[in-house]
Order: C-alpha cells, then structure tokens, then sequence
C-alpha cells in the first residue's frame, strides 16, 4: 500500500510539474506577443455611478515616439445598451486639460455583443486617440465617465449596469 501511495503521489507531482510548465510557456506566449504594449491597466466597476471617476496615472513616456491609445471595456447580459456614451479628460503634467464626449456602438442591430470573449463577459478595446505624442515630461492623468442617459431624460442614468471593468491601453505606434 506504501509503494502504491508513493507512485501516486509521485504520479500527481509530475502532473503538477507538467500544468506549472504549460502556465509558464501560455504566460511567455501572451507576454511576447504584445510587443506595442506600453500600458495596460483595468479597474473593475460595478454599478458604474454617474459621478464616478475611474482614473488612470501614466509614469512619464517617451516623448520622442507616437502612441495609439484604447478604452476598454468589459460587459455582460446585464447591459441594457447597445452603444456606450463616456466623459475622458488627460490631464497633463503642466495643468492642461482635454475632455471628451466619445459615443461607442456595443451592440449590433440585432443584439448581438460586438466585443470578443466566450460566455457572459464581452471586451471591446475602443479606439480613443492615435498618433499621440507625450511632449510635456512628467506623470498624465487619464480619467473616463459614463455618461449614459434614457432617451428624453434629462438626468444620466445613476447606475449603470452591465459594464464590469473599464481599461486604458497606449501601445507604440510604428508608423
């Protein structure tokens, strides 16, 4: 019994070695194919307050190179939506500020989710702004609102339902 035990422990060791390589190699494999990644970062939300801010610092870039950069977003069933209205602002080192009012299609006429995934949960990686050049040294601040309002109604949606993470992406832009 002994004997059988030790050659099941050693049996269920290789496994754990075998799935610890495979992570290894699937995280190197993800990892080296995102040579344009300069930032990437997301920030969960749930029940996305109109008043609510998700904000993002950037460390200082290279000011010599032109970026490309992405919003994106995580939804499930639970949106009711088929577009998605959001406030940016950057907000740069020196004190200048951009806004904008940015309006994203989410769903085809037919329902049907645009973003990628299996399952419940949909990412869409929405264009926000390309050839853009970080001249000012210093840390900049990316801010993004949801800005979703009923048709007729004055007042946005309190809550929004349905948007799970928001994310902010630069990539290098080799052109």
């Amino acid at each position: 019994i002994r004997k059988e035990r030790n050659a099941n422990q050693t049996l269920q060791s290789l496994r754990m070695r075998k799935v610890f390589c495979l992570l290894i190699f699937v995280s190197a494999l993800v990892v080296g194919c995102d040579e344009k990644r300069v930032f990437d970062e997301y920030q969960a939300v749930q029940k996305w307050h109109k008043d609510s801010l998700v904000t993002f610092e950037l460390e200082e870039l290279d000011s010599t190179k032109v970026y490309d950069l992405f919003i994106n977003v995580r939804n499930n069933n639970q949106y009711a939506y088929s577009n998605l209205f959001l406030i940016t602002e950057i907000r740069f080192p020196q004190g200048k500020v951009i806004s904008d009012t940015l309006e994203y299609e989410m769903a085809q006429p037919d329902g049907k989710w645009l973003g990628e995934g299996y399952g419940d949960i949909k990412e869409s990686k929405l264009w926000y702004k390309e050839d853009v050049k970080f001249e000012e040294s210093g840390n900049y601040k990316v801010s993004i609102q949801q800005a979703m309002r009923k048709n007729g109604d004055v007042d946005g949606i309190e809550e929004l339902e349905g948007i799970t993470d928001i994310g902010f992406r630069i990539e290098k832009n080799d052109n």
